[in-house]
This record gives C-alpha cells, structure tokens and sequence, in this order.
C-alpha cells in the first residue's frame, strides 16, 4: 500500500481527479449512473491502496478536525494572554502616564510664565481723511434728529386732524339727506306759497298792535310763470270758488 501522512489531503487529490474519472466514463453506455459507478470505484480502490500513517483509510483520524481542535486551543492561550496584558497594562500605565502627564503640565506652566510678546501693541488711530467724513455725518445726524422730533411733535396735530376728517366722512351721508330733504320741504314749501297767492289778492297788511305805526306794510304777492321748474315738479290744481 501507497504511504500518506494526510488524510486531507488525499480527499483532496481524489476531488481532483473526479473531473478526469468523469470524462473517462462519459463514453461508456449508462449515462450518469455509469460516471458515479466510476467515480465510485475509482475512490474506493484508492482507499483499499493506501494507509494513512500506518493505518488503512477507515481506522485513520481525520487529521483536519486535529487540526482544527489544536487551532482552537492556540487562539484559547493567546486570548487568555492577551487579556492578562490586558488588565495589567490598565492597572499599571494610568499610574505612569499620570507622572508624566503632571510634568508636562508643570513645564508648560513655567514656558507660559517666560513668554513674553515681542511686538508692542501700537495706538491705533484714524487717518485724517475720516475727520471729515464724521464731522459731516454728525451734522446729517443732527439735522435728521431735530427732523425727527419735530415730526413727533406734529404727529398729535396730525392725529386729531385725521379723526376730524374720519368724523367728517361719516357724516357726510347725513348732510346729503338733509340736504336732499331739504330740498323736498322747500318745494313743498314753494307750493303752499303758490296756492296763497293764488287765494289772496295782494293789498296792504296792518300787524296786529302796530295800528299807530305811520309806515304800513305792504305786502305784494308775485305769481310764479307756468314754465318755472317749481311749476312743472309740482303742478297746481285749479280750484272752483263758488260765490253766494
């Protein structure tokens, strides 16, 4: 029988030629089933052939899950490792990184009290062209400001003005009826008249408690034209007067 020290990687040699197996039996009669029977017999006689460290292929351990045990094992020691460094470098450094940390403080502070600015700081001061230009701006200011105040004053006056005019607009529809009454009662008047003097003749009137007056009143009463507008608006009836 051939020697192996790998029963890994004999498995591994075996997938390698399946592909050559398969293409060997592809010729034959019986299709897929003739290539596994291949396939199958080539890995068996393979087996049958060969010893894994001494011992035929059934009585050898695979050697890749000792593999893969001895691994764990490894990274188990290390972790622990690795965790021991770990809490001792956390109860160790904080202690020396403190010292150090305070030096350096201390040797900052004492730099800090050394320094001293080479560059004295410089008054500053504006040009002369700006003299000008504040002076102009305090006199607008100035005048805006009086301006100002002024206004504030005037805005009272102002105020009571506006309520005055608001007042006046709504009364305005007021005074357009009472003018527009007006007119109605002085036609209405306009007609009584008429109707008088068409009634009374016009002759000389004496007030009453006035007998001894040297100067009497005279009364004359005027007739209005037939074609005046009081006329044509409203037009006078005629009356029969009879007479006993």
């Amino acid at each position: 029988r051939v020697r192996c020290c790998s029963r890994r990687g004999l498995g591994a040699v075996l997938e390698l030629c399946a592909p050559f197996v398969r293409a060997l039996a592809q010729g034959q009669p019986g299709g897929a089933a003739a290539e596994a029977d291949a396939l199958w017999n080539f890995e068996t006689a393979v087996r049958e052939n060969v010893t894994i460290n001494g011992q035929p292929w059934e009585e050898a351990s695979d050697d890749s899950r000792l593999q893969s045990d001895s691994n764990i094992k490894i990274l188990e020691d290390h972790f622990d490792e690795l965790i021991v460094e770990t809490a001792t470098r956390r109860k160790q450094w904080p202690k020396k990184i403190l010292v150090h940390a305070i030096q350096t403080m201390k040797a900052e502070q004492e730099m800090l009290k050394l320094y001293q600015p080479v560059v004295k700081p410089a008054e500053i001061r504006p040009p002369p062209c700006q003299d000008a230009y504040i002076a102009d701006l305090k006199q607008a200011t100035e005048v805006a400001s009086k301006q100002i105040s002024e206004a504030m004053q005037a805005i009272p006056a102002l105020i009571e003005k506006a309520e005055g005019f608001s007042q006046a607009l709504s009364l305005q529809p007021t005074l357009e009826l009472c003018k527009l009454r007006q007119e109605v009662f002085s036609g209405c008047k306009a007609k009584e008249e008429n109707n008088v003097q068409n009634l009374v003749p016009p002759g000389e009137v004496t007030p009453t408690g006035t007998a001894s007056s040297k100067n009497p009143y005279v009364l004359l009463k005027r007739r209005k034209a037939a074609g005046s507008p009081e006329r044509r608006r409203y037009p006078l009836r005629r009356r029969k007067i009879t007479l006993s």
